[in-house]
């Protein structure tokens, strides 16, 4: 969210009141302090006028980044949490 704040040019200020986004919570949001709602998502991708998906896919795969090099974990993880996924679908 910030790269694409940044690339615009624009202050977090600016962004937080355009997108009716707390100023604090966007720069939470933006440090992955905090995760972003998917109200602030909406508002967030309606804002910069990208694909929602797109935005979600972006932010998610920050998030297992960081965390798989905070636990030094490997690849293996993934593969793990994609199989589990698989067996959550066909779950539902």
């Amino acid at each position: 969210m910030r790269d694409l704040r940044e690339k615009a040019i624009l202050s977090l200020r600016k962004v937080a009141v355009q997108t009716g986004i707390d100023a604090s919570v966007l720069g939470k949001i933006e440090r992955n302090e905090r995760p972003p709602t998917k109200e602030q998502l909406k508002k967030f991708a309606s804002f910069f006028k990208i694909d929602e998906k797109v935005l979600i896919r972006e932010l998610l795969s920050d998030q297992f980044a960081y965390r798989i090099l905070e636990e030094e974990a490997d690849i293996d993880i993934l593969k793990a949490a994609e199989e589990k996924v698989e067996y959550l679908k066909r779950q539902i």
